[in-house]
């Protein structure tokens, strides 16, 4: 396990590498606008635009550029005053061309937001999407499971944004025709008041994990109702074992595994940017920064969301996977 652990690790090394090259070959090669006049602003002269883009380095060949960003994300250095050793610095993300502020800055104090936000949702569609999943596996084909099916299909059929904007209209405080939750512009970090914290993420948390909890609970349905069917349960259940510890025990634990998947690649995208949700309600997280950064043609910003987002859905994958061999004991790791 752990030596399958370090060559994971190694590979998302490798992979975080591609990612990179990949974001900027495709927004400084194809760019939707010229990053040094949108800093210069309207009726910029030339001479002011030129010198922008030379204080910001796009004046310099492409593989200066991607090599000057790539040597900032290695997080130790070489010096030699005094006495050859390493030196660690952390990895510099470079500084934003629209406020030169630390692009690494910016997001960190934005991560907690995403944070909160993930974190919250992934807790309901988990707990709604397996539980409703059950529910419907064990009352398979009643009036209840046809209730719960129906109701997931269009939980999934309906939009993020759209979804947000009439839970919006309907029950926020401000605008809305029923006045339950706090509308858009509310968020405020848990550190200055958790019950405004809880309450201004309640309504984008529910929003968000609608559509999560409805796949979650069709997929665990269809593999639940598949694996009751298997010998090994109809075993367990000759032994005398009560419905409850077969269901949750030996049924749900083998059915629950692309559960495990999909719950692990969803929240590491969500942890790199629930762009359409923070959009919607405004909340100054990194999917925010992202939208604003791709708006604004902030090519630094861009790749650090960009690359925060890789490392997250990476690192999920590995957690996944060891999970994995915890959940199912034929799985081995070599």
């Amino acid at each position: 396990m752990g030596r399958y652990i370090v060559r994971r690790l190694l590979w998302v090394i490798v992979l975080l590498i591609a990612v990179s090259m990949l974001t900027f070959i495709i927004f400084y090669t194809f760019p939707s606008s010229d990053p040094a006049a949108l800093r210069a602003g309207r009726n910029a002269s030339p001479a002011v635009i030129a010198e922008i883009r030379h204080q910001l380095g796009l004046d310099r060949s492409l593989l200066w550029q991607y090599w000057h960003y790539m040597k900032g994300l290695i997080p130790v250095e070489v010096h030699t005053k005094g006495s050859f050793g390493l030196g660690w610095h952390g990895p510099d993300f470079g500084y934003s061309f629209q406020n030169q502020q630390p692009v690494k800055q910016q997001i960190l104090d934005r991560l907690p937001a995403t944070i909160s936000l993930a974190a919250g949702a992934a807790v309901i569609w988990l707990v709604a999407g397996i539980g409703v999943g059950i529910i419907s596996a064990v009352k398979s084909r009643s009036l209840l499971d046809r209730v719960t099916m129906g109701g997931a299909l269009l939980a999934i059929s309906a939009p993020v944004y759209w979804l947000g904007l009439v839970c919006l209209y309907l029950f926020s405080k401000d605008i809305g025709k029923v006045h339950i939750f706090d509308g858009a512009n509310s968020y405020t970090g848990i550190t200055n008041s958790f019950s405004h914290w809880f309450g201004s993420l309640l309504l984008p948390w529910l929003v968000l994990a609608a559509s999560f909890a409805a796949f979650y609970a069709r997929l665990l349905r269809a593999n639940l109702i598949e694996v009751m069917g298997e010998d090994y349960i109809r075993t367990a259940r000759a032994k005398g074992l009560p419905e409850r510890r077969v269901i949750l025990k030996h049924g749900l634990r083998s059915a629950i595994t692309p559960i495990v998947t999909a719950a692990g690649l969803d929240i590491g995208i969500l942890l790199g940017g629930a762009i359409l949700t923070e959009s919607v309600f405004n909340i100054p997280g990194i999917g925010r920064a992202a939208y604003d950064a791709i708006i604004h043609s902030d090519l630094p910003m861009i790749q650090g969301t960009v690359l925060f987002g890789a490392f997250f859905i990476v690192t999920a994958n590995l957690v996944v996977d060891i999970v994995y061999a915890f959940l199912d004991p034929r799985v081995r790791y070599s």
